[in-house]
């Protein structure tokens, strides 16, 4: 992200200097038919999913804007978190990312033992075979917005071998 010029960017879209709200929707959510931008600047953007190729066309869109931006996601967990991963890769920081997430969908949960990033529809507080090691995984409460997942441990650790 760059300084914000002394003069506010005109125009709609993200042009250089685009210092309004990017709202982004993944999957086939409409949570963002309506959502008010209290009068800034909106540009909209759709993407089907969250997979590397349009992370990168996130972060040239965000590569474009200045200070002041807003950034609003709204589809499936893993998807924005991975997309609000990639915005804090770019310097955006929490207070300016808004995350409209469906009740639904899958999660991403990280392996404490191999590093894996296994998906699952599973909620935390329940179990998840890892892709990466094959450890049954136990689905905790801490959420890394580093990693856009869910810290998995080995559920059954303590049980004699």
């Amino acid at each position: 992200m760059r300084p914000a010029p002394m003069l506010p960017a005109t125009g709609a879209g993200c042009e250089p200097g685009f210092r309004g709200v990017i709202c982004v929707s993944i999957g086939a959510t409409d949570a963002l038919a309506n959502h008010n931008t209290g009068g800034r600047p909106r540009h909209d953007l759709c993407f089907a999913s969250a997979n590397p190729g349009t992370l990168s066309d996130l972060r040239s869109e965000l590569g474009r804007s200045c200070v002041g931006v807003r950034l609003v996601l709204a589809g499936p967990p893993a998807d924005i978190h991975a997309a609000a991963a990639a915005a804090a890769e770019c310097g955006l920081l929490e207070e300016e990312i808004t995350l409209l997430c469906d009740d639904v969908g899958p999660r991403v949960v990280f392996c404490g033992h191999c590093r894996t990033a296994t998906t699952t529809v599973q909620a935390p507080g329940a179990e998840v075979d890892c892709q990466g090691c094959a450890t049954t995984l136990a689905i905790t409460d801490h959420f890394s917005r580093r990693l856009g997942g869910y810290l998995g441990f080995s559920a059954h650790a303590e049980e004699a071998a």
